[in-house]
């Protein structure tokens, strides 16, 4: 009887957490949902209270296409998001690497000042940024996007702490059997951490991609800019395009799904070996 007592309440308490599971997945996809929908709805049903459109229409897609350069500057958003989330993963794993691999004088400090420009605000240093690209001639160029931001303090922090709990024993087998420092870190602790690595690789590739202030501030024209900037202009104080601007939305989301979906399982694991730890 109270094995049976126990097994019910286990399998109440799992209902519950699923059904919690549920509403809090709703809670989130439901707005994806709703700016899709809102896509496909025409002008005089945006403000409906309807799930599905009445009349669907692909008019919003046509007007966001050619409203702006759509195609210009998704691949610019594109070729700045991968481009610089493949060079502060670059400086970032070289620096982990290094102040986990050596221990010098000073290296505390160094940890020090790297946590604490995370804390800096983007506002304190644009201005000089913004000096030091255009002294180089780089506005309204794709340098002057990706040249200021190559390096993460996140990410030389998050993969510190990922190179920090790698086994010293197998760092030292490695070399036992003639492995260089180089080889070592790419052979042996890349392959090994690479969840960490590839978790840690799209939360950049979401936080360029949806950066919207410095190339506000870099670009002028929307042919050099990225897609974030030009969802801006479908929003004014006169009127808001909402159809075109929801249609340009769902465009500029694939990317960011995409990544995500060819992702998924070394984020996972990632979370579940963190979890684990």
């Amino acid at each position: 009887m109270q094995r049976l007592y126990t097994s019910m309440k286990d399998r109440i308490s799992s209902m519950g957490q699923h059904a919690l599971l549920l509403l809090l997945s709703f809670v989130a996809v439901f707005p994806l949902y709703w700016m899709a929908a809102t896509s496909f709805k025409p002008e005089a049903e945006v403000f409906s209270a309807s799930l599905l459109p009445a009349q669907w229409t692909f008019n919003n897609y046509v007007q966001a296409w050619n409203a702006i350069p759509m195609a210009r500057m998704l691949s610019n958003s594109m070729l700045v998001a991968v481009s610089q989330t493949l060079l502060q993963l670059l400086t970032s794993i070289l620096a982990a690497y290094a102040m986990v691999r050596w221990q010098f004088r000073g290296s505390r400090l160094i940890y020090g000042m790297i946590a604490l420009t995370w804390l800096v605000p983007f506002q304190v240093i644009m201005i000089p940024n913004y000096v030091v690209i255009s002294g180089l001639g780089w506005r309204d160029s794709l340098m002057g996007l990706i040249v200021p931001n190559i390096v993460s303090a996140f990410a030389i922090l998050q993969l510190y702490h990922a190179f920090k709990s790698y086994p010293k024993a197998l760092i030292e087998a490695a070399h036992l059997d003639g492995a260089t420092d180089w080889g070592v870190l790419w052979r042996t602790m890349i392959p090994n951490l690479r969840s960490s690595i590839a978790s840690i690789g799209i939360l950049l590739f979401i936080t360029v991609w949806n950066d919207y202030f410095w190339p506000l501030l870099v670009t002028t024209k929307l042919e050099n800019s990225t897609v974030q900037k030009g969802l801006q202009m479908f929003i004014s104080s006169d009127a808001n395009m909402w159809g075109p601007l929801m249609a340009a939305t769902t465009i500029a989301s694939f990317p960011v799904l995409a990544i995500y979906l060819v992702l998924q399982r070394q984020i996972i694991d990632s979370f579940v070996k963190g979890g684990l730890k």
